[in-house]
């Protein structure tokens, strides 16, 4: 062994190993103190990138639930809404079958109706003042909400609920014309391809006769269903802002037509479209609808119960299709927690600290490093040696 002072290589292999160590336990202090065992992209790079990814699922699923209950939310405030419609709607019904009865005198007939008239009523407020978070819900201008319940952006991370068939404010109307003759006007559509452009509609009311046109609604051919194009009428202000419009069907559930309502208590007559000769009927004359609730005569009211049935079952449905979407959104969630339960159970796996292992391993670079540090002491002192052949 040779003594040398100017290279002292037990010292330099000493706090080589000590800095290895030093490096060990301080990164084990880092994932002890954070939690994490990806502190920075150095640290597991693949793990990084395929960790971020599931973090970003998790934060989507985790917001699309938020969605869902939202949705649920909605639906009840519909349903809470339609509860009451169909108890004003059975009332109505009690007050008709009462009305049949040729027992009632004239006065009677006449209370029967100021009550019916107050239900009505309140059948038009709750259509029209019922929403969520300032969207309208029950007066027909909304007919689809679309909730998020997913975290990617494809069509299957979406729940459509349908509220076409929860129209209160159409049934209000349905009930108050109040002769059983019109209450709207039904224009046929046998090429539902052929709708587009502007539409106009003509009313009389009174002997004036009004013409109201819309925007366009789309190019022919934009349309597939006589429901978009009703839902395109919905959301163009003239429109919106002078009828009403539902759609007719056939047996097989299939739209045929619009039935369109003057708000003002207008005839409407004629309905074209942009395209002469096409669309609506080729602008003839639609077929007035009959409707409305009367009990002035036991036949009258006989035949507004017929009426107030169809307005029971319309409001029948739509409360069941809102139960189902509610039971969907309901499922949805369970399934939801369950993904977020189980990519986060991933997710901790590739970027948390094993708190146990770690601490083993800080544990063994803290000896190391109380070792090195003794040793680089023990190196250090070997070249003194050299002093005694000095004497």
């Amino acid at each position: 062994m040779s003594l040398r002072i100017n290279q002292n290589i037990d010292a330099f292999n000493s706090y080589r190993n000590l800095s290895v160590t030093q490096g060990q336990m301080s990164k084990s202090l880092e994932k002890l103190s954070s939690g994490f065992r990806i502190n920075r992209a150095a640290d597991d790079a693949a793990g990084l990138a395929i960790s971020e990814g599931l973090r970003s699922q998790v934060g989507g699923l985790k917001v699309a639930s938020r969605n869902a209950q939202d949705g649920i939310s909605v639906v009840q405030t519909t349903e809470g809404a339609l509860t009451e419609t169909h108890a004003i709607l059975q009332r109505l019904r009690d007050l008709a079958v009462q009305g049949a009865n040729d027992s009632n005198n004239t006065d009677a007939r006449a209370n029967i109706k100021t009550e019916a008239d107050s239900l009505v009523s309140e059948l038009d407020r709750i259509g029209k003042s019922t929403n969520f978070n300032g969207t309208k819900l029950l007066d027909g201008s909304t007919t689809t909400l679309n909730f998020q319940v997913g975290a990617d952006g494809d069509e299957n991370s979406q729940i459509s609920v349908n509220l076409s068939g929860a129209n209160v404010k159409a049934i209000s109307q349905t009930l108050s014309g109040g002769d059983l003759t019109t209450t709207g006007t039904s224009f046929a559509i046998a090429d539902v391809a052929a709708v587009g452009g502007a539409m106009s509609f003509t009313t009389t009311n009174g002997g004036v006769s009004k013409t109201v046109t819309t925007g366009d609604i789309g190019a022919a051919g934009s349309f597939d269903s006589v429901e978009k194009v009703a839902d395109a009428l919905r959301k163009d202000a003239a429109f919106a802002d002078n009828f009403t419009v539902s759609v007719t069907k056939d047996a097989n559930g299939a739209g045929t037509g619009l039935v369109v309502t003057a708000l003002d208590g207008g005839t409407l007559t004629t309905a074209t479209n942009a395209t002469a000769g096409t669309g609506l009927d080729a602008g003839v004359e639609g077929t007035a609808v009959t409707g409305g609730i009367k009990f002035d005569t036991a036949a009258n009211a006989q035949a507004s119960i017929k009426v107030i049935d169809e307005q029971i079952g319309a409001i029948s449905t739509a409360r069941a299709g809102l139960g189902a979407m509610q039971n969907r959104f309901e499922h949805t969630i369970n399934n939801l927690n369950v993904a977020v339960e189980n990519l986060s159970a991933s997710e901790s796996r590739i970027r948390d600290t094993d708190m146990a292992s770690e601490m083993m391993n800080f544990t063994r670079a803290q000896i190391l490093s109380q070792a090195g540090t003794a040793m680089l002491a023990q190196a250090n002192q070997a070249p003194q040696g050299v002093l005694s052949l000095l004497r």
